[in-house]
């Protein structure tokens, strides 16, 4: 077989979109990307959606926007893709780089708290949800989440949510679910129970909140492998109208009117102000008709997406030599952007073996991520060493990112999980 690490879903109307853009003869940010604006910003719940060419953008933008500038210090999780802290150095700024769960792979607000007591210079917080599982922002069991953390210690929250749309992040008393690991004594009974129905639990004891309601600001991507793709594109979501405001300026070379603005209003199209030094971060029509198009069939894909995820679980969760994420919580609340597996250091084969036997077999496979504290550039630069992120290490040194997608089938899935079972046994 030939089972590619991703496949793109364009089997809506994304032709029929990006051809009303081409008949308008208007190619750039205009009525399409406006739209794309509005019902995104719907879907998550946030006052404002800001549409940019991507979630790198987004985030240089968001941080601006909240004032970082240079010699203020930055929060950061070591295992993530280096634009979440590449764009703290944009800005003068020096990321702080702090470990992940082995589980989850995400911050904890423990973490979190720990890092804020130990530096009162940190002006941000970002965090990633990670595979497309939202991080614990928000207050449970009595335990205080990343947000109620962030606005003690007044810093501010950024979301790095490259992975998860549509994806919710959960206010509840769990005591009713059982919250064991996805593999008590190696029956897959429990996975069953934790497919569960959104609608039965949208009662009085929840409070769930999509991910781009909650923090300062959010940023996701529309990369061409992600949940929805506008080809290559992101989106700033907020509910702080001055946050809003700024970054619509700052995309499009800080100018005071964008092109659309200028040509359907009633003041003379040519007349602009530079109000500031800004950046070129705009996206253009033809990516938010793509998107349009897509965000129409988010829910169809998410839920696409976990069909090969409960898959995965199914019949990878009994294997002694790898570990599958941990879900906190219903599968319907993540995006699955991501299943990512880590190979037990008593494997009979290394990851990079593992990869190399799984691409003869004709599977593509990733790696998410080498942690940026590995990475030369912030390695040399802060003088960070690996035994100071156990987990991240941990998780690097057997992490497989493995094919899902809504496109894949269910003969495609089992010919990857055979291939497991036969490169580890």
């Amino acid at each position: 077989m030939d089972i590619q690490f991703a496949r793109i879903d364009l089997l809506g109307k994304e032709l029929n979109y990006v051809q009303s853009v081409l008949e308008s003869g208007w190619l750039t940010t205009a009525g399409k990307t406006l739209m794309f604006e509005e019902k995104f910003a719907r879907a998550v719940e946030a006052q404002f959606a800001c549409a940019v060419n991507s979630c790198t953008a987004a985030l240089h933008l968001g941080l601006e926007a909240l004032g970082v500038e240079a010699g203020d210090r930055v929060l950061v999780p070591t295992m993530t893709f280096t634009s979440s802290a590449e764009v703290v150095r944009y800005l003068g700024a020096d990321p702080v780089f702090v470990d992940v769960a082995y589980e989850t792979r995400i911050v904890t607000p423990k973490a979190v708290k720990k890092a804020l007591e130990e530096d009162d210079r940190i002006k941000a917080v970002i965090v990633v949800h990670f595979g497309g599982q939202a991080a614990p922002l928000l207050d449970k069991n009595g335990e205080d989440g990343i947000l109620s953390i962030c606005k003690r210690h007044g810093v501010k929250l950024v979301e790095d949510a490259a992975h998860a749309f549509p994806a919710y992040c959960v206010q509840q008393d769990l005591s009713h679910l059982d919250e064991k690991p996805l593999r008590p004594n190696g029956s897959s009974g429990y996975v069953k129970e934790q497919m569960l129905d959104r609608e039965k639990y949208l009662n009085s004891r929840i409070k769930w909140l999509p991910v781009g309601s909650i923090g300062d600001v959010t940023c996701f991507s529309f990369y061409a492998n992600k949940t929805i793709t506008t080809g290559e594109g992101g989106m700033l979501a907020t509910n702080d109208a001055n946050v809003a405001e700024r970054v619509r300026m700052m995309r499009l070379h800080g100018i005071n009117r964008d092109v659309w603005n200028r040509y359907t209003g009633s003041t003379a199209d040519w007349e602009y102000d530079v109000a500031a030094p800004g950046f070129k971060y705009n996206m253009p029509d033809i990516n938010a008709a793509i998107g349009l198009a897509q965000l129409e069939r988010a829910e169809e894909m998410r839920k696409a997406r976990q069909r090969v995820a409960e898959f995965y679980i199914e019949r990878l969760s009994n294997l002694e030599y790898i570990d599958i994420p941990r879900i906190n919580g219903p599968f319907e609340y993540h995006a699955w952007h991501l299943f990512c597996i880590v190979l037990k250091p008593e494997s009979p084969v290394s990851r990079n073996e593992f990869i190399e036997k799984m691409a003869k077999a004709g599977i593509g496979t990733s790696v998410h991520y080498k942690p940026l504290h590995r990475m030369t550039y912030y390695q040399k630069r802060y003088k960070l060493k690996p035994e100071s992120f156990p987990n991240a290490e941990r998780i690097w040194q057997g992490t497989v990112s493995l094919p899902i997608y809504p496109g894949l089938t269910e003969e495609e899935m089992e010919y990857v999980v055979k291939t497991i079972h036969s490169i580890l046994y």
